[in-house]
Order: structure tokens, then sequence, then C-alpha cells
């Protein structure tokens, strides 16, 4: 049982939404396409199939966390000293044949159960969860391998909801994936700031380290806007052919505000106790800006998800009030 507690501790299941969020989106849409345009190789995924690939999405990150906290122990002994992983609370070499068996089974189930092509997002996922270890030492890759990391769980969920459509890839399809890109590898970011001593005493020079934190913090209030933006070019261009609703508006919205908080939020306080409470507002920004994507396929799901994300964000993240563990 202390193993099992330890274990679960480490997942930090407050990132969970980010995963799982990223995924559902791609699930939402395959049964958006599925029920508009009517594709004949393709059905709606029954719910235990969903619920099959919300919980693999989940999960995915916590099990994913063992690694990265197994290759990242050196400056985790001085960013978080209280880490399972680095007070030997969690025995490092078991935790990891733990993972790697969970993932077996998730591979197992996908390949016999949900479709094979689903384990191409899924293996690059963890390869890219291993290489975002070592890129984060080099500026600007740490963010940009981040973000194609959580873009991989989109492409999972779309991928293991059925049969593929083709083209797989069409525009309104990669605009959205560059989206949870970009929202993730501005997430990642504003995370330097609590980890600036531990990345910089280890050699990390990730952008806040790169860059400092006078120069980082005005980086990230700025780099704020950027989701908006971005968004705004690619809706002026007609990439996402449908119309919006009044509820994505909505979302989109308080989406932005969120953004734009955190940003405030790091630009005030890129050092101290208030930086570590500040990503409980981070994380809510890009994983409720994940739901209010949704809502272009789905309205009503978009909302729900949108509230149960910044619900429980912050009820995961209040159960994790050692900001060194």
């Amino acid at each position: 049982m202390q193993f099992v507690k330890a274990y679960v501790k480490s997942m930090r299941l407050y990132y969970a939404f980010i995963t799982g969020i990223a995924g559902w989106l791609g699930v939402s849409f395959y049964e958006f396409i599925t029920k508009t345009l009517f594709y004949d190789v393709q059905i709606v995924p029954p719910t235990e199939k969903k619920v099959m690939i919300l919980v693999f999405l989940f999960l995915g990150w916590g099990i994913n966390q063992i690694f990265n906290d197994f290759l990242g122990l050196k400056e985790d002994r001085i960013n978080a000293p209280h880490r399972p992983m680095v007070t030997g609370e969690l025995n490092a070499k078991a935790a990891m044949w733990v993972s790697f068996g969970l993932l077996c089974i998730v591979g197992a189930v996908t390949w016999f159960y949900l479709e094979p092509i689903a384990l191409i997002p899924m293996l690059l996922g963890i390869v890219l969860n291993i290489v975002y270890e070592y890129a984060k030492g080099y500026g600007i890759w740490g963010n940009i391998v981040f973000g194609l990391m959580i873009s991989t769980c989109s492409a999972y969920g779309f991928l293991a909801a059925g049969p593929a459509a083709h083209p797989i890839l069409t525009p309104d399809r990669v605009a959205v994936i560059c989206m949870v890109w970009l929202m993730n590898a501005l997430m990642t970011y504003y995370t330097y700031f609590k980890d600036y001593q531990g990345d910089k005493a280890a050699g990390k020079k990730t952008m806040v380290v790169k860059y400092g934190l006078n120069r980082s913090k005005w980086i990230g209030i700025v780099s704020a806007f950027l989701p908006a933006i971005v968004f705004a070019i690619i809706y002026a261009c007609g990439i996402i052919p449908v119309r919006l609703s009044p509820t994505f508006w909505i979302l989109a919205t308080l989406t932005v505000f969120l953004e734009i908080w955190t940003g405030y939020l790091y630009f005030k306080n890129p050092v101290g106790e208030r930086t570590y409470y500040s990503l409980v507002t981070n994380f809510r920004a890009c994983a409720c800006g994940q739901a209010a994507f949704i809502a272009i396929y789905d309205d009503q799901l978009a909302l729900i998800l949108f509230l149960v994300t910044y619900i429980f964000v912050g009820f995961l993240f209040d159960l994790h009030p050692n900001k060194e563990a």
C-alpha cells in the first residue's frame, strides 16, 4: 500500500486533465464526422470504448510521469526534494517496471480492442516524453517537444475511436492539433519558473534559465496572447469550415482571460511561494482551452468538460500542497 500511495502521488493527477481533454478532443472530432459526413467505414464509437479511451488518456500522463521523474532526478533533488522517488519512498526500479507493464497493457488493448493504428501516436508520445527530459535543457526545444507530446493524445483519441477516415490529415484537423501544441508549449513555459534554481544548478538551459527571470517574465506576459492571435488567423483564413457557436465563443473568451491572467501571475511572481501556486491557473488555462475547442463539435459536452476541468484541476492540485513534492 505504501508503494501504491507513493506511485499515485508521483503521478500528479492534476496534470491528467491536460492529456485527458487533449485526447477527448480527438474523440469528439471523430464522433462529429461520423454523425455529419457519413463515411461508410465509420461507426459512432460505443460508450464502453469511449470510457476505455478516456481512462487511458487520463492515466497516460501519470504513467509516463514516472519515467520523467526517473530521468529528472538530478534537478528534482533541488526543485522537489520531497518527491517520493527522490526521498526513496518510491522504489525507482519497481516504479519503472510498473509503468512499463501498464503501458504494455494499454498497447495490447489498443491493438486488440481499439484500433491498431492508434499505437503510432501512443508510441510517439512515449518517445517524446523521454526526449523532452533532455530537450528542455536546450531552450525553446523543450517547449516544442512538450507541445508535440501532448498533441499526440489528440491523435490517439481520434484514431482509437474507430476506423480512420481518409485522408487522416486535413487542414482543420491539423489546425486544431497545432492549437493543442501551442497551448501546451506555452503552459510548460510557465512551469519552468518554479524550477529555475534546480534547472540552473543541473545545467538545464530552459528558456527561463537561458534568458533570466526578468526577461522571461516579459516573454511570458506577451506570449499569453499568442493562442488567441494564432486562432484568430486560422479562423480568418477559413481553415475551420464549421460555423462556431455562441458556446464556443463564451468558453474561448474565458480561456483567453485565464491565459492572460496566467501571464500576469508569473510576471508579478516569477519566484517565491506564489510561483508554485500559480500553476493551478496555468493548468486550468491549458486544459480548459482544449475543452473549449470541443465546442466546435459538441457544445454541451464542451461546456460540461470545461466546468469539470476547472473544478477538478483545482481540487486535485490542492491535494499536493507541498511545493517541494
